[in-house]
């Protein structure tokens, strides 16, 4: 029997810019349409048929837990992974990897989005990132992607959408704490260690409770 790929969803940010709402409600339960953005991505990743999903709490957590459940209600079977402080994306994705699947797949909670998550099964790649053209607040972007490789320079840029499916072992060198998932990116891309693919569908990262309103609106 092949594996099941289970899916990470990261969920333990504080939210800073998205205050004053953070202060009461942890970002990935903020709404969009009257439904929270973390159920968007719960939905989307049913339908793509996983159905096993971790996701890393810190900031009003339990708020996260309560709502979710075990993720019955939604068709999936969720397990946590609790972070006395948040330990950024590197750190969070480090301490979650004995839930995690050989391959899995990892999505931010604040960002809003119709990618089809089936896609991802196939990358074999250690880091296969989804790469969006650069909305107005990255303009300069994050990676080149020339055919399906990723790099650090080159032109034009694209920016990181939040979405990638990794191998575990991407990150078992990491030292257990906070630790930061871009200088672990750059790196590998230096070493042609990461593929990638150009993503032009709907995406949105909700950074701001000006780009929350205008997505509500």
């Amino acid at each position: 029997m092949k594996a099941v790929m289970k899916a990470m969803i990261l969920a333990a940010g504080r939210g800073e810019r998205l205050r004053p709402l953070t202060d009461v409600t942890p970002k990935p339960l903020l709404e969009v349409r009257g439904k929270p953005l973390i159920v968007y991505h719960i939905e989307a990743l049913a339908s793509a048929g996983f159905t096993d999903v971790v996701i890393n709490l810190s900031w009003l957590g339990e708020q996260i837990r309560a709502r979710l459940g075990d993720g019955a209600q939604f068709g999936v079977s969720i397990e946590y992974s609790e972070e006395v402080q948040a330990l950024e994306t590197a750190g969070g994705i480090q301490q979650a990897l004995p839930l995690l699947s050989e391959r899995f797949i990892v999505v931010n909670a604040d960002v809003f989005t119709d990618y089809d998550f089936a896609a991802l099964r196939t990358a074999d790649s250690p880091a296969h990132l989804v790469l969006v053209d650069n909305p107005q607040h990255n303009d300069r972007g994050d990676f080149s992607l020339h055919q399906s490789s990723v790099g650090n320079s080159g032109s034009p840029q694209h920016t990181f959408s939040g979405i990638a499916q990794y191998h575990r072992s991407f990150f078992a060198e990491l030292e257990p704490g906070k630790q930061a998932l871009a200088p672990l990116l750059r790196k590998a891309a230096d070493k042609g260690q990461v593929s990638g693919e150009l993503f032009q569908g709907t995406w949105i990262d909700i950074g701001t409770v000006e780009r929350l309103a205008q997505l509500n609106d």
